[in-house]
């Protein structure tokens, strides 16, 4: 069968993001099963389509291809708004977590590749492959593993590395947009928790049973886009000076950072003035950035790269799923308090664990839309994932790969 490359050209990939994420949404309204375990809409229409292209991929040869140039907007564009909506209350209130978190982070990096490690062996593969079935490829993501994969292959000589850790990084992904609402809806029902804070605004979209009743007018609806705006200005020059520094941090961390700064100053500064952090004008635009990133993300992977190394990969990742979710129900949640945060915290860190920061948000995000809002897990958890995980997990890959 002869392999022909279609290639979506940027807007339409973005037109078929929306697409994709008002399927999702249509299915997850139709299908009680994926409200009970909230399964974001964006994972819901971004697999079915993955689904549907392997297929055709499979049945005709054409391998369909999407371009991407803007789905990173929507990214910065979200990291941005939750930085307009954290508070210095929030910041204060998350230290103790954050600090948790930091460590359980680096004992997961640690515990990951040690699994990855022992399947490689078992499965006949270099030690130091592990890490590309381990944190490299799972709490690393696609960019990690692609960006370790040639240093594995040079010392271990594996001619396929750079597809081993794609491919990890692709199922791994898949599995993290899954296991966060099931683990999330199991500790809230089993401890009968709710909302520290109900009165809450909601960060990031309105609540399932809130649909269509926010007030959103044009004034603040430009007046939330002014502010993302210039979050991201700001960002971006903080971004150059970090890389004149020599720190190598993706563009959405310094858009994290301009926001909070920002939103703090402002409310310092206009106390008074129309509000912009926690209204229903910055959760809608918050859930629409997130929602079609992550719906653009997931409708674009390859799933026919797994087929190859299936047998290897499903063993291994069922090994880290299940150290994951265990980790986070008798680890990470009992740590973190028991409560209705936790268990937030813990639907994202299932997520993040697996897959990557936008998963473990959205995870979070269906689980707040259902149960109730938590606000400092949507700053705990991304200054966790942003400023941490990419040197502690360099940290711990060279000492393998070196080893």
């Amino acid at each position: 069968m002869t392999e022909t490359v279609i290639t979506i050209p940027d807007f339409i990939s973005v037109t078929l993001g929306f697409a994709v994420f008002l399927l999702g949404a249509q299915l997850n309204s139709r299908l009680q099963i994926l409200r009970r375990y909230s399964i974001p809409e964006a994972v819901t229409g971004g697999l079915l389509t993955a689904a549907a292209v392997m297929f055709i991929y499979d049945f005709s040869g054409w391998k369909i291809s999407f371009e991407m140039g803007s789905r990173d907007l929507f990214l910065v564009l979200f990291f941005a708004a939750i930085g307009l909506n954290a508070r210095l209350s929030d910041l204060l209130a998350g230290g103790k977590p954050l600090a948790i978190l930091l460590v359980l982070t680096f004992l997961t990096i640690l515990a990951q590749n040690v699994i990855g490690a022992a399947g490689a062996v078992a499965f006949g593969y270099p030690a130091q492959a592990g890490v590309l079935m381990g944190s490299a490829a799972l709490i690393g993501g696609h960019g990690t593993a692609i960006a370790w994969a040639p240093e594995v292959a040079m010392v271990t000589g594996l001619a396929g590395a750079p597809e081993l850790g794609v491919a990890v990084a692709t199922l791994g992904l898949v599995l993290a947009a899954l296991v966060g609402g099931p683990i999330a809806r199991r500790l809230i029902t089993r401890h009968g928790l709710t909302p520290n804070r109900p009165e809450e605004e909601h960060t990031i979209g309105v609540a399932d049973d809130e649909t269509g009743s926010a007030v959103i007018d044009h004034l603040a609806l430009i007046r939330v886009m002014l502010y993302l705006n210039l979050a991201i200005i700001l960002g971006y020059a903080l971004h150059a000076l970090t890389q004149v520094a020599g720190l190598k941090l993706p563009l959405f961390v310094p858009c994290l950072v301009s926001g909070i700064v920002l939103a703090n100053l402002r409310a310092l500064i206009a106390p008074k003035a129309p509000p912009v952090a926690r209204t229903p004008a910055l959760a809608l635009v918050s859930e629409f950035s997130l929602g079609t990133f992550l719906a653009m993300s997931l409708m674009s992977l390859q799933l026919w790269t797994i087929a190859d190394l299936g047998l290897v990969i499903m063993a291994i990742l069922v090994a880290q799923t299940l150290f994951a979710v265990a980790f986070v129900l008798f680890v990470l949640f009992p740590l973190l308090g028991r409560n209705y945060r936790a268990a937030v915290l813990s639907a994202g860190f299932g997520g993040f664990a697996l897959g990557a920061t936008p998963t473990a948000i959205a995870n979070m995000t269906a689980v707040t839309k259902r149960y109730g809002p938590s606000p400092i897990a949507f700053v705990v958890l991304p200054l966790v994932s942003a400023f941490f995980v990419d040197i502690a997990n360099a940290i711990v890959i060279q000492a393998i790969v070196n080893f």
